[in-house]
């Protein structure tokens, strides 16, 4: 029994440190949500976004360089690591992304906090529809029992029909959407490029295109405004950062529980800082898309073995 005992802690070593990086990202991207609303008092959506990226962009490049400076040639190990032939669909993801970064920015600033997390939550169902659509990969009944169940957890929240709906409810399902034709974009993109380079040029085309975006409305921020839009940006880079080694490390139904983590983070966030109060719908309905994402999850991780193991299996689809 001692003898297999250092086996095990090594085993169980990779596990924790991704359930850890994940645990990491997830708090990250529930406080950029936090810091979003606070700057939202006083700078536009278009304004968030562009910062966002503008700070993400700072925070990322001593990460992409440092690994680098330890080589013999920093310059052309740098340029290896980012180097890229589909330039041309980068720039296609990074406008879809775009899109869906305004829509959810727009929907943390208008909509209670909790609300607009738990209605992100809801793009792994939207993940699976575009893997059908955009890459023809084959989807049985008991995913799409799970889908259909996802999607009643956010008619739940939304509540087309009752008095509380508000338009701006669909903007938030519009940037789960978004973000889920991104999901199958990276992983087409992924085939032939790195993590780094996925995200470094994800930064170089988001950068100009959101100072576009505002310049027709540009206004400098001031005061306190500087550090919420900073962090945004910082905090933003983190969760990406940490997300990305926590799959390199764990598995996607280990993991995904662990990201709605941030839903607990907004909600208490959302009372202590805004007064918000978590209706019994939405604590309903994201339990539901809580149940069927982490099920989708857990079929793209056993699909994900089997493909493996050489074993015969349903197409894998994108994860979250």
């Amino acid at each position: 029994m001692n003898a297999q005992t250092p086996a095990i802690t090594t085993q169980r070593t990779p596990l924790l440190r991704a359930a850890f990086y994940m645990l990491l990202s997830t708090i990250g991207f529930g406080l950029m949500a936090v810091t979003i609303r606070l700057a939202s008092r006083t700078e536009s959506t278009l304004e968030i976004a562009f910062f966002r990226n503008f700070f993400g962009l700072l925070a990322l490049l001593p990460m992409l360089v440092a690994p680098a400076l330890r080589t013999a040639n920093p310059r052309v190990t740098f340029r290896a690591s980012v180097h890229t032939t589909r330039l041309s669909r980068y720039g296609v993801r990074a406008l879809i992304g775009m899109i869906g970064m305004f829509l959810g920015f727009w929907s943390i600033a208008n909509l209670p906090l909790s609300q607009a997390i738990a209605l992100a939550y809801s793009s792994p169902i939207f993940v699976t529809i575009a893997a059908v659509l955009m890459l023809g990969e084959v989807v049985r009944v008991r995913r799409w029992v799970a889908v259909i169940i996802g999607f009643i957890g956010m008619l739940v929240i939304v509540r087309p029909f009752s008095q509380s709906f508000t338009l701006g409810s669909l903007v938030a399902v519009g940037a789960a959407i978004t973000s889920a034709i991104v999901a199958i974009q990276i992983k087409q993109l992924a085939t032939t490029d790195s993590p780094d380079t996925i995200v470094f040029w994800t930064y170089m085309l988001w950068v100009p295109m959101s100072l576009i975006a505002v310049l027709f409305q540009w206004r400098w921020p001031h005061g306190i405004s500087w550090l919420w839009l900073a962090l945004t940006g910082v905090l933003g880079t983190v969760g990406q950062v940490m997300w990305t080694r926590a799959l390199k490390l764990g598995e996607v139904s280990a993991l995904t529980p662990i990201s709605f983590v941030q839903l607990v983070v907004v909600t208490i966030a959302g009372w202590l800082l805004f007064g918000e109060h978590v209706d019994r719908w939405t604590l309903l309905g994201a339990g539901i898309i809580f149940a069927s994402t982490a099920y989708i999850a857990h079929r793209e991780t056993v699909l994900v073995r089997q493909k493996r193991s050489n074993a015969p299996s349903e197409t894998v689809e994108a994860g979250l």
